[in-house]
């Protein structure tokens, strides 16, 4: 995001109805409500009110840094970062939240009751700092780390230049009926995907104008025409998704974001961070009062394991070994190997990690379609990369993506499940009776509905007229994922009215989406030892597994979660891309 997106009116469950969309838009302008641009307050303006967890005392919400923790100290009134500044993993994070002011008046929280720790003043510093200290040896003990970016060998060579993953110190209050709610959507998404996955010909269709305009889906579609063309059958399907979504403030609703196919990632380091935010509750409940066992356990490391283990059994061949597809620099590849570690230690399988260069050297495809790299029968792709054009290079890594597709070898995902998690496959899903030519239940199809936040294409006039004239209440997204992509505000008019000058195909590139406006509160975030207190809003990631042997589904559950939590000024929400940090959620009654 670009500059600070905060609405006093935002708009949320926008309706499909054009006419009542028109009707709040013209409504928003008519009684002139604040814009983003107009709400320039500074953070000592705003009621201190922590986000999901009771104010620790007024001394130690100000993070005075103790003597006797000079290296666990937490900052107060920390302005809020410049439009791209972000929670890098592993970098330099207080060079980003030091230069600008939080305009946030829109989005306070209620302040939940004050639990003071014992002693008040310098004694609330201390123990708060003591929670900091506490939760960075908890990480460096149970694995929860990442790459520092700041060591050049930490992306390539396992423990080299190891830091804490950037968390939130405390959990975030979600409340249980809409995590009951997107937990009870994960199923349904998964049958969704597969079955769309089935219908290429609505895949080819719903995608042929964005492949004239974006290289990189034009590519994907040409793999997947191919397979078409040879009639490639995928017996056995695997698929670990994750939706996410946020909680609009002013429907007080759940609303879909997007729907990852390819690449879910932090099902190993987010499982920790539930792990880490049960024991702190645990050992400072005097302190804090809040009961640990509202923070659900998350067992998505293990679980996702599972799926990649039963889809090797399914293949049915006990000399043949998992293979990771991972980019060659990768500093989230513990995340990674927590999935390796329970694949070996659960199952008996054997993970290999390979980038999409080394697949194109060491591969082949036998006759009987066996994949084999490196003189190893594959029996699992599971790509942890090939997501982002970044990751095709040349046409070698092209030529090894074709080969795993070409291949029997189960895909997590194969071709045709990553087209289905395409922006324009989610805009079209969103289109009237479009989900009922997929699914037959009429609840499921209601449920799916429920979550939809309002998607166009910039082939509707009347909704980029809007967008223009109103971009605060709009995000623009290009066919990409992993963070950094999506264009809002003075960004989004002028990418418009650019592309509406130039004609031609190149709107087909984007879509419209609706901007939801979660409630913003103040959150410690951690990072490098040091703990800031900033505004912030929160994501929630639900992972998906699924596996199908021909008309057999072995496996379709919801399959742990992530919490993710940024800065509210900043847009973008991926942690490995440097937006946010880790979370996890404490259920509420609300």
């Amino acid at each position: 995001m670009k500059k600070n997106m905060v609405n006093t009116y935002a708009l949320g469950k926008f309706s499909k109805d054009l006419s009542a969309w028109k009707t709040m838009v013209r409504k928003i302008i008519d009684e002139g409500a604040e814009t983003p641009h107009s709400t320039r307050n500074e953070l000592d303006q705003i009621a201190e009110t922590p986000r999901g967890t009771p104010k620790l005392s007024s001394a130690m919400s100000s993070c005075v840094s103790s003597s006797s923790q000079p290296h666990h100290y937490c900052v107060r009134r920390l302005p809020a970062p410049t439009s791209r500044a972000h929670l890098a993993v592993g970098g330099s994070y207080t060079s980003h939240f030091r230069r600008r002011g939080v305009s946030l008046r829109a989005m306070r929280a209620e302040a939940p009751p004050s639990v003071a720790p014992a002693g008040g003043g310098k004694a609330g510093a201390a123990v708060l700092s003591e929670m900091v200290e506490t939760a960075a040896v908890w990480c460096a003990a149970h694995g929860l780390v990442v790459g520092d970016r700041d060591n050049p060998r930490s992306g390539t060579v396992p423990g080299v230049g190891l830091v804490h993953a950037p968390f939130s110190l405390l959990p975030t209050r979600f409340p249980a009926y809409f995590w009951k709610q997107a937990c009870e959507l994960a199923p349904i998404f998964n049958e969704l995907v597969d079955r769309v996955s089935l219908d290429g010909k609505f895949l080819q269709d719903s995608l042929s104008r964005t492949k004239q305009v974006d290289d990189f889906t034009a590519r994907l579609l040409e793999i997947h025409a191919e397979m078409m063309a040879v009639n490639k059958k995928e017996d056995i399907r695997l698929g670990l998704h994750r939706s996410d979504y946020m909680l609009d403030s002013e429907t007080n609703s759940l609303l879909q974001i997007e729907l990852n196919t390819i690449s879910t990632s932090f099902p190993g380091l987010g499982s920790l961070v539930s792990e880490l935010h049960r024991t702190l509750l645990k050992q400072y409940r005097e302190v804090l009062g809040l009961d640990s066992e509202r923070v659900p356990w998350n067992y998505a490391a293990t679980q996702f394991a599972e799926a990649l283990g039963k889809a090797w059994a399914e293949y049915n061949n006990d000399s043949a070994v998992v293979m990771m597809v991972v980019q060659p620099e990768e500093r989230n590849m513990y995340d990674q190997y927590w999935l390796v570690n329970h694949l070996r230690e659960s199952h008996g399988v054997v993970t290999i990690r390979k980038s999409l260069a080394q697949v194109e050297a060491e591969g082949k495809v036998l006759a009987d379609g066996t994949l084999v790299v490196d003189g190893r029968p594959v029996a699992v792709v599971y790509f942890r990369a090939g997501y982002a054009p970044n990751d095709y290079p040349s046409e070698v890594e092209w030529s090894a993506r074709l080969l795993i597709e070409q291949s029997s070898a189960i895909k997590c995902p194969s071709i045709s499940y990553h087209l289905v998690g395409t922006k324009k496959i989610q805009q079209e899903l969103a289109k009237p009776s479009v989900l009922e030519r997929f699914l037959d239940d009429e609840e499921d199809i209601a449920k799916l509905c429920k979550c939809f936040a309002g998607l166009w294409s910039l082939d509707n006039e009347e909704i980029v007229k809007s967008a223009i004239e109103k971009p605060d209440l709009f995000v623009l997204k290009p066919q990409r994922e992993g963070g950094g992509n999506n264009l809002y505000g003075h960004d989004l008019r002028e990418t418009l009215i650019r592309l509406q000058n130039e004609q031609g195909e190149a709107l087909a590139a984007y879509i419209l989406m609706q901007r939801i406006f979660p409630r913003a509160s103040l959150t410690h975030l951690v990072q490098g030892g040091v703990c800031f207190e900033d505004l912030t809003i929160s994501e929630l990631g639900i992972f998906g597994a699924y596996l199908r042997n021909k008309d057999k589904v072995i496996i379709n559950d919801q399959s742990g979660y992530l919490m993710r939590t940024k800065v509210s000024s900043s847009n973008e929400g991926g942690v490995a891309a440097g937006f946010a940090v880790l979370d996890s959620i404490l259920l509420t009654d609300e």
